[in-house]
Parts: structure tokens; sequence; C-alpha cells
């Protein structure tokens, strides 16, 4: 009686390892659960994206979003909630159960938020934890335009000179005063002017920083135009890395001619709305006599020409010759 008593004890503990072992095996296969519904009000673990570089393709909850966006917008632990969309140009995406969503202008954090609500008004989830990607975005660039085109990537503020030496640098032709346009919180775009001056290392506003959606417009730098008794009368491009001077101009132009009055040259200088003439001797300013002046974008360079000199000239050595021979007879005669 005594050994069935404890062969019963010893089968049902038996029993009871068995049972422990398949009930702890079926949690883990499972997950824990016991048939309760899910909560979904747990943190969800970091997204894992597929694509390329992550901290290109998910830059952050506080990227702003805007039109030409790519994103992919998931409910964690709901896998037969996802979409992959793009923002219009409106801002607006059109997700699953709840329709035409505006998220154009506001961060991812706040996107999330938006998007759980409105499943959460909907009746759809009971707290629903919204994840959204970014995976492509024009709006994590900083584009610039006019003599340089180019796009550069970015994730966050940059350096304006580490921009546009991404890009290649400015060309000769290419303006060293540069408009950033920006949009604001608001919406609303506003300009800003920065002069790099003639050397981009030295300048202080080329360390400025530049932001994702940043567009810098880069235009032609301008010119200096030669009239008169130059060889070629003829337009000349500005390069902003190093200034022209006016016997450097003359020089682009083939030099002065005889025929031009040295002492009468005109500068044609625009500031504002007027237009300002100055007179200098050119001669001067080759003998060292007067300062070479640096000219400026539009500057007008005018060599009158002398009425006497501009006659001879046309006559030629054999008009003169012409012209003395006869005055030799007249005063013979």
């Amino acid at each position: 009686m005594k050994r069935n008593l404890t062969l019963s004890l010893l089968l049902v503990s038996c029993m009871a390892a068995i049972s422990g072992a398949a009930l702890a095996q079926s949690d883990a296969t499972m997950g824990g659960s016991t048939g309760l519904a899910p909560v979904q009000s747990q943190t969800a673990p970091t997204s894992q994206t597929p694509l390329a570089n992550q901290s290109m393709l998910y830059p952050g909850d506080d990227f702003l979003l805007g039109p030409g966006d790519l994103v992919a917008v998931r409910v964690f632990l709901q896998p037969d909630y996802e979409a992959t969309v793009r923002l219009g140009p409106e801002g607006i995406v059109q997700l699953p159960f709840i329709g035409n969503v505006t998220l154009k202008g506001i961060t991812v954090r706040e996107a999330q938020t938006l998007i759980a609500q409105r499943l959460r008004d909907g009746g759809f989830f009971r707290d629903p934890v919204v994840i959204l990607e970014v995976l492509e975005s024009i709006n994590g660039s900083v584009i610039i335009t006019g003599e340089v085109k180019y796009v550069v990537p970015v994730t966050g503020p940059r350096r304006l000179i580490d921009v546009i030496s991404t890009a290649g640098g400015l060309p000769a032709n290419a303006s060293h005063t540069l408009r950033i346009i920006r949009a604001g919180p608001d919406g609303q775009e506003k300009t800003i002017v920065v002069n790099l001056g003639a050397d981009l290392t030295a300048s202080n506003d080329a360390g400025m920083l530049v932001y994702p959606r940043d567009i810098i417009q880069v235009a032609r730098a301008g010119l200096v135009y030669v009239l008169g008794a130059f060889k070629n009368q003829t337009a000349v491009p500005l390069d902003q890395a190093t200034p022209l001077t006016l016997l450097q101009l003359a020089a682009l132009s083939g030099g002065i001619g005889f025929e031009g009055r040295y002492d009468d040259l005109r500068l044609i200088r625009t500031e504002g709305d007027k237009r300002v003439v100055v007179k200098v001797d050119i001669k001067k300013i080759r003998d060292g006599k007067e300062p070479d002046p640096v000219l400026q974008a539009n500057d007008i360079v005018f060599l009158p020409t002398d009425d006497v000199k501009a006659m001879l000239k046309n006559l030629g050595v054999g008009g003169l010759l012409g012209i003395v021979s006869l005055l030799y007879t007249i005063h013979n005669y």
C-alpha cells in the first residue's frame, strides 16, 4: 500500500513537470501570449530600414517633411498595416483607413503622432504606435542653381563653404555674391544675400550654416564694358576671385589706340539708380603717377577719340607721306 502511494506521487510529479515544460515551450512559441490582445502602447524597437544608408534614409524625428518625400508608414505589431507613399505638391498623402493626411511642414515625430491620433479616433486601433521612415527626400538636400548646378545631400546643418566645395567650387564666371532661399516654419520664403569676397577661404560668411531644403543661387559674374579708342570694343567678364583693374582691362581689350584722348578716359559707374562719370588720365595711370582703379560689375570704360589723331590714323603712312609731299611742293612753288 505504501509502495503504491509512492509510485502515484512520483507519477503526478512527472506529469506536472511535463505539463510545465509544454507550457513554457508554448509561451516561447507564442511570444508569451496568454490569449489576450497584445499591449500596443509598449515602446517600439528601433526600425531596421533594409535600404542603403540608414542615416540618410531615416534622418531623425525632427526632420521636416515636404513635397516629394517618399515615406513608409506602418503600425508596430500590426503587420497588415503598411504603406509606402510620396507626399504630393501640397504635402498630402493617402493612407489606409484614414485617407488623406497633410504632412507638409511637420516633423517625422509630429507626423507619427498625427497618424496615430487619426487611427485611434477612427476606432481602427486601440493605442497604435506609428513608425514613419523617410526613404527618399529632396528635402534632405541643398540645391545649387545658376552658374553651378548641383544637389548636395545633407541631413543637418552644414557650412556654406563645405557645400560649395562638394559641388566643385565656384567657376571663374560665377559671382561671389550668393542668394540663399530658405523656407521658414510658416512656409514663407526668405532671401539671404551672402558676399563671399575675393577669397572664399578667408571669408567670414563662408562659414555660415545652410540647412536641408535651402536653395543657393549662383549668378553669373558681372561684366565690364569697353567702348571707344580700344583695339577691341567688348564686354569682359569679371573673375570674382581676382580683382580687375583699368590697365588689366586695357590689356584684355587689345590695348589703347593711338587715336585715344588719354587724359579724358571716362569711367561710368552705376550707383543705385544713378550713373556717375569719373574722368581719369590713363597715361598717368600707365606711368604709375596715379593709382590703377579696381573695376566693378557693370562699369563702362569709354575712351573718346581725338579727331586729328583719328584722321592721321586713317590716312596711314602712305597718306601722311602724300600730305607732306603736297605741303613741300606748295611751300616751294
